[in-house]
């Protein structure tokens, strides 16, 4: 399977139009992707589960594909439902049905190899062997080593909901001459959605929850914003243009304040011809950089980033967990410990462990010891509290507490250094 989809990145490298993409949808791949799908997860409105379909595997396949080859199959609504965010609301999420899961992640691996020679290096989001962390080692290198003064902060107003349908068949075509695979992706986008018993058409927006969705993402972008910026906006500036985007979340710096807001003017332009729309309440154009020593911030992938001095007086470009976030995390912990207090001790600890490292693993980059220091003292404190309400008795005192805090809870450190070294796991020790 692997040497198969290298075969499709290096017929992508060579050819401007792929053809005959359809047929890597096969038994073996649908098979595949059936064995990568993650046990106990939520079921799309055909209530069908992975141990379900796997009762009948081999007769459920061959159904599919069979469908398939013959235009029969067409996929189901997704099944709303909503998770809440850090602010209050909540965020809408849909869920397929388990076939869609399937075909959805074929065709998408297959647009990653499609599309992975033909993005733009400033591209992180979704992508194999790039990460959020890359993405903000690179807006450190540049804001760093190169000549910016200003960053312009977007944000796009809602731009999974807000994909054109036709622009986005469109770019896929510039790229794709398969037809049967050009019709499926249609149909995943005009799937619609299932709410309350009620099916809504879909006529915008990429298909929620769905493993194609972030490649779609990709490809809009890289139409609608990449290579527009870096290949006709930036080489008319006399100053220097960085962009860094990861999925829909970006920035742009640059040298030059004039520069800055006439790039901003024509930006919301440009995505107003392709449907999207800039939410001007969280777009800013502001100074920053090492000429600028400005105390304004910026946040970008969950960090605040902000002008900052060594302990020797040289300049460098901080970092720490941004407001909204750090809250959200706080409430979540207290939270998940409160409905939790009364499982084993043991269990408790060990399962609140491994949410703690994935939050240390994200936000522990160069520079944050501080910060996720922070989340683990909230973490411990909050676990103190709690585990001594399980009863109107005292359960332990804080030192006994603390011996069994420490033999279940790994200490906070540093796992990703975004000053040079790309790796894991280094400890500040």
């Amino acid at each position: 399977m692997k040497s198969e989809r290298q075969g499709i990145r290096e017929l992508s490298e060579k050819h401007g139009k792929l053809e005959t993409l359809m047929h890597y949808v096969s038994p073996e791949a649908l098979r595949e992707e059936h064995r990568r799908q993650p046990k106990g997860k939520a079921v799309g409105i055909d209530g069908e589960t992975k141990e379900g379909y796997e009762a009948n595997l081999e007769g459920n396949i061959a159904s599919l594909h069979a469908r398939m080859r013959s235009f029969s199959y067409r996929p189901q609504p997704v099944r709303r439902a909503y998770i809440p965010k850090g602010n209050g609301k909540l965020r809408p999420l849909g869920i397929p049905a388990y076939e869609d899961r399937l075909v959805q992640g074929c065709m998408a691996r297959i647009l990653n190899e499609v599309y992975e020679p033909r993005f733009l290096g400033c591209s992180y989001g979704f992508r194999e062997g790039r990460s959020a962390h890359d993405a903000l080692r690179e807006v450190n290198q540049i804001l760093m080593t190169k000549r910016v003064n200003y960053v312009l902060d977007c944000d796009i107003e809602g731009f999974f909901d807000n994909v054109d349908h036709g622009w986005m068949m469109r770019f896929l075509a510039n790229d794709i001459s398969d037809r049967s695979f050009l019709r499926y992706v249609s149909r995943f986008l005009k799937a619609g959605v299932m709410e309350e018993g009620k099916r809504a058409e879909s006529d915008r927006g990429t298909p929620q929850g769905g493993l194609i969705s972030p490649v779609l993402a990709n490809v809009y972008l890289h139409y609608a914003l990449d290579l527009w910026a870096v290949k006709y906006a930036f080489p008319k500036l006399k100053g220097e243009a960085h962009l860094v985007r990861y999925a829909d979340d970006f920035v742009v710096m640059f040298q030059h304040e004039r520069e800055a807001r006439a790039f901003y003017e024509a930006l919301k332009l440009r995505m107003a011809r392709f449907g999207l729309k800039l939410a001007e309440d969280k777009t800013r154009i502001l100074p920053f950089g090492r000429w600028k020593g400005a105390k304004e911030t910026f946040d970008f992938l969950g960090f605040t980033h902000f002008n900052a001095r060594t302990r020797t007086g040289k300049y460098t470009v901080g970092h720490r967990v941004a407001k909204k976030k750090m809250k959200q995390k706080k409430e979540n912990i207290k939270k998940w410990i409160k409905e939790n207090r009364t499982m084993p001790l043991a269990s408790m600890l060990r399962a609140l462990n491994v949410k703690l490292v994935g939050t240390f693993r994200y936000y522990g980059i160069s520079g944050m010891f501080g910060q996720v220091l922070r989340i683990y003292k909230y973490a411990k404190c909050t676990a103190y509290k709690w585990l001594n309400r399980r009863s109107q008795r005292r359960s332990f005192s804080y030192s006994a507490f603390l011996r069994t805090w420490e033999h279940y809870v790994a200490d906070p450190k540093v796992y990703t250094d975004i000053w040079g070294w790309k790796g894991e796991t280094k400890s500040l020790a």
